[in-house]
C-alpha cells in the first residue's frame, strides 16, 4: 500500500505526552510519592523538564550497578532560571546552600546565564524546588518545549545602554513564561508566587506548547557575549547616544545536530528587520506563535525554529510576522560585533561602581581541592555589598563593588586560591565545556572533565610560540547537540565516541560564522598532533590583528561555512 504524501504526518511521541498532560501536570505528583524507586515514569520525565529538572543517572556507576542487578543511581539536575544573569547576594547564598543541603556540593554556571544543581535525590526534589522559589528565583521553563532563560549582556551597569538591554530581556522573559498553575500546585503546594503561573490555560503556547525548545537573546554591539546568532530569536540593540533606539530582529539560529544525519546542522540566524523597544515583546510573542503553528511536530530532530526558517525562508517568516503584527518591521540597521569574549578583571561602570570579571573553568564551582571558587564567592556574597552577573560564557561578574571594597574582593579570591584572570592564557579564558559525563544521558565522550587537560597541553605549545595572550575560542561538547556552542568555536570539539572527537576549525570570534569539520573522530593525542602545526603556522604567518578562525580559512585549512546548510560540505 502506497502512503498518501498529503496525509498528516504522525506526531512525535512527545506531542502525545504534552496533549495528555493537562498543562504539564501528568502524573508527576504520583511519581514523586512512589518510594519504591529513585526514578519517575518516562512520560513524567519528559514533563518535569518543563518544570526545570532532568532525571539522570550516574554513568560512572551504571555498569557496576547493572552487574549487581541494582537500580541505576538516579538523581535529578535542576536548572534555575536567572533572567539576564542577574543575581543578588541573597539569591546566590540561597542557591549555594542548596548545593550542599540537597545536591553534590557544586554549582554549574551554564551557557544561558543560569545555575544548575546536580545530584538531587527524588525524595528531596520537591523541597529543593520550593526553596529555590523562596530565593525569588524559579525553575519553570528552564527546560522543555518553551522559551528558555532569556539572555542579555552580562553587566547591565556597564552603561545606560546595557540596563536598557536587560530591561527588554526581562520583559520578554516575563511575557513568555508559561502561565499554567501546575508548577505552583506540584512544587509549592498551590502557593503562587510572582511569575510561576496562575492560569489553567496557555494563551501563547496552547496545550501542546512548542515543537521544541526556544531560545532568545538580547545583544548590544560591539560585544556579542551572548552569541546572539545561535538563538532561535535574537534582538541586537542599536544605540544612539545613551539610548537604545531599537533592535534588529534575528530569527533561525540553533546549534544542535545529529551525527550521521546531514539533514541536521547548526545554523546562524538571519537578520530580518528592525523594531522599536516598545515593539520587542509583541514581536517576540508573534515569532513564538509562528513556530508554535508551523514548527515540525512529527520529527523532533527537525523541530527547532532554525528548520522552520530554513524550510520556509526568512522572507516568508518576515511576511508572516508582519501580517500577524498588523504592521511591518523597518529595514535592519547596520551593526558590527568584535568578539564573543567576556571582560575579565576590573572594569568601571558608568556610575563609578566597579565590576570584576572572574573566569570559572567549565562553569563549575566547587568547595574543595584546588577548586574553591564556591567558598570564595560565598564569602564575597556574605561580606561585600555587591551583585552577581552570570555570563553566557560560564563565568561570573562580581558587580556593583565600591572602590573601598575592591581590595577585599581580591583578597578573598586569593585567600581561597582562586586563579585570577590575568594569570590565565587567552585560550583558557575563551574555553567553554558542557557537562557531558557522568550525568548527561546523551554524552558520547567527556567534555567538562576533558577540556582543561587539553588546554594544559595546548598552553605548552602556545607559550612556546608567543601566543599566550592571544584570544582563541575553544569549545567542547560530549555530543553533537551543541550545549557548549562548539560550532562557534575557532577550535571546536564534539564527542563522537569514548575518547574520540570531531575537530572543527574556522568559526568567527565575533560569533557571525560557523566552523567546519577539519578531522573526524580523533583521539586526544591526534587532536594535539593536528593542532600543533596549525598553531605554529598561525604564530609565523598571521596578519596584524588576524583572528585564529579567520587565519584557518585564509590558509585553506577549512572552507568558510557561509550557511548552515553547507556545514557538512
Amino acid at each position: 500500500m502506497i502512503s498518501d504524501p498529503n496525509s498528516p504526518k504522525k506526531l512525535s511521541a512527545n506531542e502525545g505526552i504534552k496533549e495528555r498532560s493537562n498543562f504539564l501536570r501528568g502524573t508527576i505528583l504520583e511519581s514523586l510519592s512512589d518510594e519504591s524507586t529513585g526514578s519517575i515514569s518516562a512520560d513524567d520525565a519528559q514533563l518535569t523538564k518543563f518544570h526545570g529538572t532532568y532525571m539522570q543517572d550516574d554513568r560512572d556507576k551504571r555498569a557496576s550497578l547493572i552487574k549487581e542487578k541494582k537500580e541505576k543511581a538516579y538523581s535529578f539536575m535542576i536548572r534555575v532560571r536567572v533572567p539576564g544573569g542577574v543575581c543578588t547576594p541573597a539569591q546566590w547564598l540561597g542557591i549555594d546552600e542548596l548545593a550542599d543541603k540537597f545536591g553534590e556540593s557544586s554549582l554549574k554556571l551554564t551557557t544561558r546565564q543560569a545555575f544548575q544543581l546536580y545530584g538531587i535525590l527524588k525524595k528531596n526534589l520537591k523541597q529543593t524546588m520550593k526553596e529555590i522559589n523562596d530565593t525569588l528565583l524559579d525553575t519553570l521553563a528552564a527546560c522543555g518545549d518553551v522559551n528558555r532563560n532569556v539572555m542579555s549582556p552580562a553587566n547591565p551597569f556597564e552603561s545606560k545602554l546595557h540596563q536598557q538591554a536587560l530591561d527588554v530581556a526581562q520583559q520578554i522573559h516575563d511575557h513568555l513564561t508559561p502561565k499554567t498553575s501546575s508548577y505552583a500546585e506540584i512544587w509549592l503546594d498551590g502557593e503562587k508566587k510572582g511569575a510561576v503561573g496562575e492560569e489553567e490555560e496557555e494563551p501563547i503556547y496552547g496545550k501542546t506548547y512548542l515543537p521544541r525548545k526556544f531560545k532568545i537573546a538580547v545583544a548590544l554591539p560591539p560585544r556579542n557575549d551572548v552569541d546572539v546568532f545561535s538563538n532561535c530569536l535574537g534582538f541586537v540593540g542599536i544605540p544612539e547616544g545613551d539610548k537604545v533606539i531599537g533592535y534588529n530582529v534575528l530569527v533561525g539560529g540553533g546549534l544542535g545536530m545529529t551525527h550521521g544525519k546531514t539533514a541536521t546542522y547548526p545554523r546562524l540566524a538571519d537578520v530580518i528587520g528592525f523594531c522599536s523597544p516598545e515593539q520587542v515583546v509583541q514581536v517576540a510573542e508573534e515569532i513564538v506563535k509562528i513556530q508554535r503553528d508551523h514548527g515540525d511536530r512529527s520529527d523532533r530532530r527537525h523541530a527547532r525554529m532554525k528548520y522552520t526558517v530554513e524550510d520556509k525562508g526568512p522572507d516568508w517568516i518576515l511576511e508572516e510576522l508582519n501580517r500577524r503584527l498588523g504592521w511591518s518591521l523597518e529595514k535592519a540597521r547596520d551593526f558590527e560585533f568584535d568578539s564573543t569574549t567576556d571582560r575579565y578583571g576590573w572594569t568601571q561602570d558608568a556610575d563609578g561602581k566597579w565590576a570584576y570579571g572572574l573566569f570559572v573553568e567549565g562553569g563549575r564551582l566547587r568547595a574543595s581541592g584546588n577548586n574553591q571558587g564556591r567558598l570564595a564567592l560565598r564569602k564575597i556574597a556574605e561580606e561585600v555589598p555587591c551583585q552577581f552577573r552570570l555570563t553566557a560564557n560560564q563565568n561570573v561578574i562580581i558587580a556593583r563593588v565600591d572602590q573601598a571594597n575592591k581590595q577585599r574582593v581580591e583578597d578573598i579570591l586569593r585567600d581561597f586560591g582562586v586563579t585570577l584572570p590575568d594569570q590565565l592564557s587567552g585560550i583558557r579564558l575563551n574555553s567553554i565545556a558542557c557537562t557531558a559525563l557522568p550525568t548527561c544521558s546523551l554524552a558520547l565522550a567527556e567534555s567538562e572533565r576533558y577540556l582543561p587537560k587539553l588546554v594544559d597541553e595546548l598552553e605548552t605549545i602556545i607559550d612556546g610560540l608567543g601566543l599566550r595572550d592571544q584570544s582563541i575560542a575553544i569549545r567542547s561538547t560530549g555530543c553533537p547537540n551543541g550545549c557548549g556552542r562548539p560550532y562557534l568555536g575557532e577550535i571546536g570539539l564534539v564527542g563522537k565516541a569514548p575518547g574520540k572527537y570531531n575537530l572543527y576549525l574556522g568559526a568567527g570570534l565575533d560569533g557571525t560564522r560557523l566552523n567546519k569539520l577539519y578531522r573526524p573522530a580523533i583521539s586526544h593525542e591526534e587532536i594535539v598532533q593536528e593542532l600543533t602545526p596549525v598553531l605554529e603556522d598561525f604564530a609565523s604567518n598571521r596578519e596584524t590583528d588576524e583572528r585564529f578562525g579567520d587565519f584557518c580559512i585564509r590558509q585553506g585549512y577549512v572552507q568558510a561555512t557561509l550557511e548552515g546548510s553547507d556545514f557538512h560540505d
